[in-house]
């Protein structure tokens, strides 16, 4: 340690400065007496001179404090930049360097993204400028473009860089709000020299293949220097002051101060209608099934509870891994009368799961709406009976007994081997004559196809025809009319406010690496779902072990 202090100039030999004017003149003398060399350098150096046959060319020191300020600039950029306030601590010389915008520019850059210049801002353009004008306020127009965003002129990357993306640097990534059974899907990002909440939201029912759509819910950006100002972008009034609390770690609040700005002049039928034509894109007259209307009024009542004050959780997106079926991540699905919904498909060994990010009164978000025995291929009927419900349910309903069977065999040895007493050393266990039968495929039942693993279950590109059988609803005709392979499956159903949910048997069928599909027996109904192909940061889980932690932790909540 002292090497390494002498080599900086701020150690012991040299003297620290700072250290130097609390010592009074009797400690100063005895530091000052001191060797200059501490007792592990001299052995070291001994130990060469021995090994070389004699004392070799005395190295000349270099001290940190001597480089030129050039240099120690590109050094210190290259610092992540929670260490530079401690580095400012060292000495005089290095504060006063610190203070060098370019340093600060850099971490923004690298760290958070940041690629703007805050001194050219009316000649190069600025992208939050753009996000101001057109996608938050598209009301202002250009011509007050000075006038309504902060005074960047007299602010500095490092106000930027400790008041603004380090302070709030825990609230980005992915988010799900606790709006009762509907959940969401929230991204905070840096956009430009903002961070901005967006609320991503499905297509209108029911084109599942279209683009996500989003709007902002609120921003964060430095109005003055040393000082961040949060503003609400809920309602048609544009930005008004708001507020936001870390309340733990992976969850955070956000509250308006001022609700009037979410109120409208025509009164809550105005807001209705503004609603229903931006959730829904249609009007309620072009709604005629009158379960949809309930639906439909349920929820625009139930959320308008939620627009001053909102909790939200972090979600992560599933890992993948090599031997997966298809990549994981989200995925729109069609839910009926419930319209389109946000679905989180992972896998977890030879299974895969489907959680509702977003949800609906009788399946509400965090639960698992579907789930997909990938031991279990499926094999569809003929051609000519592709549209014959009746074959089709023979089909599942055959390899939903084969899973009861396997499970209750399962059980059965597991009682076994908790109530034998275990055998003694050398002697292989009284049961293995007999597990060959035990194990295999049940009584008349096929065994399963391309073995037991996700691994397995590689996907044939040729594909085979697939049509819905008579009988079966679909919201959206326009699905594939071929599919790579079939799996069992069940999908969780449930009453209105999740009463009496249960899991039904299903088939989930792979069309593409974008696209699968579930039919639920017991409904006759078939679910598309579509990849969302947005790109998020700072969303992927620390840890397989997070990431299951995560599932538990929001299904918990509506459970």
């Amino acid at each position: 340690m002292a090497v390494c202090a002498r080599l900086c100039g701020v150690g012991p030999s040299r003297g620290c400065r700072r250290r130097q004017h609390r010592r009074g003149p009797a400690e100063a003398a005895a530091a000052d007496s001191e060797p200059d060399t501490d007792p592990e350098e001299e052995r070291i150096e001994a130990g060469a001179a021995l090994a070389g046959g004699g004392p070799g060319p005395s190295v000349p020191r270099c001290s940190l404090l001597e480089l030129p300020p050039e240099l120690l600039v590109e050094i210190f950029a290259s610092l992540p930049g929670t260490d530079l306030p401690s580095l400012a601590q060292v000495c005089t010389k290095f504060r006063r360097i610190l203070h060098t915008d370019t340093i600060w520019r850099r971490r923004c850059r690298e760290e958070y993204g940041v690629c703007e210049n805050l001194r050219k801002l009316e000649i190069t353009g600025v992208s939050c400028r753009d996000v101001y004008a057109k996608r938050i306020n598209p009301r202002v127009k250009s011509g007050r473009f000075m006038k309504i965003l902060p005074d960047y002129e007299h602010m500095e990357y490092r106000d930027v860089y400790t008041c603004l993306l380090h302070r709030y640097r825990h609230i980005l990534g992915l988010w799900q709000p606790d709006i009762g059974p509907y959940g969401g899907l929230l991204n905070v990002v840096v956009d430009g020299l903002f961070i901005i909440g967006w609320m991503y939201l499905p297509p209108h029912d029911p084109h599942v293949d279209d683009p996500m759509r989003f709007k902002p819910l609120f921003r964060i950006h430095l109005m003055e220097r040393k000082s961040a100002t949060v503003e609400c972008m809920y309602g048609h009034k544009g930005p008004h002051h708001g507020h936001i609390q870390i309340v733990k770690k992976d969850e955070f609040s956000t509250k308006c101060n001022q609700t009037d700005h979410h109120r409208m002049s025509g009164g809550r039928q105005e807001e209705f209608r503004t609603w229903l034509r931006e959730e829904w894109g249609r009007t309620l007259e072009d709604i005629f099934h009158e379960h949809m209307q309930e639906l439909i009024l349920m929820k625009f009542i139930y959320t308008s509870q939620y627009d001053n004050c909102l909790t939200y959780r972090r979600i992560y997106l599933p890992p993948s891994h090599p031997d997966d079926l298809i990549k994981p991540g989200l995925f729109k699905g069609t839910y009926g009368s419930h319209g389109l919904e946000i679905v989180m498909l992972s896998f977890h060994g030879r299974r895969a799961r489907g959680t509702k990010i977003t949800g609906d009164p009788n399946i509400p978000a965090g639960q698992q709406t579907v789930e997909v025995d990938l031991r279990h291929r499926i094999q569809l009927p003929e051609a000519e009976n592709l549209h014959n419900f009746n074959e089709l349910s023979r089909v599942v309903l055959e390899v939903r007994e084969q899973v009861r069977q396997e499970q209750q065999r399962q059980q059965e040895g597991a009682q076994e081997d908790s109530q034998d007493p275990a055998p003694p050393a050398g002697e292989p266990p009284a049961k293995e004559a007999a597990a060959g039968p035990a194990e295999g495929p049940a009584e008349g039942h096929q065994e399963p196809e391309g073995g037991s693993g996700a691994a397995a279950q590689q996907p044939t590109e040729s594909g085979q025809p697939f049509v819905l059988p008579v009988g079966v609803s679909s919201r959206n005709e326009d699905y594939p009319r071929t599919c790579r392979m079939c799996f069992y499956g069940t999908g969780l159903i449930a009453g209105h406010g999740f009463t009496s949910p249960e899991r039904t048997p299903g088939v989930f069928i792979l069309f593409d690496d974008d696209r699968f599909g579930f039919i639920w027996l017991e409904l006759k109904s078939f679910s598309l779902y579509s990849r969302v192909k947005a790109t998020f940061q700072n969303a992927d889980a620390p840890s397989p072990q997070a990431f299951d932690e995560m599932l538990k932790n929001i299904q918990s909540l509506t459970s």
